[in-house]
């Protein structure tokens, strides 16, 4: 069987090609991962917040329904 001896290099060349291709988009999808993560997280202290916002607003209104109840027996 005879190889074209241009064939040795060009498949050096191609397999470093595809070697640099993987790579990089290994590392793309692991910037694009950590980005969605980071993403996430800010939606769950966001959403973490909004809670403790709605809890501080509900004491509020209660504290308010509180006092504007009459707070004692009228003595007559």
């Amino acid at each position: 069987m005879h190889v074209h001896p241009l064939y040795i290099p060009l498949a050096a060349f191609v397999m470093v090609v595809l070697i640099v291709l993987i790579t990089s988009m290994t590392k793309m999808r692991e910037k694009e991962l950590s980005a969605h993560q980071q993403l996430r997280q800010q939606e769950m202290e966001h959403e973490r917040k909004m809670k403790e916002l709605e809890v501080e607003k509900a004491k509020i209104e209660l504290e308010k329904a509180k006092a504007s109840q009459p707070t004692g027996k009228a003595t007559g």
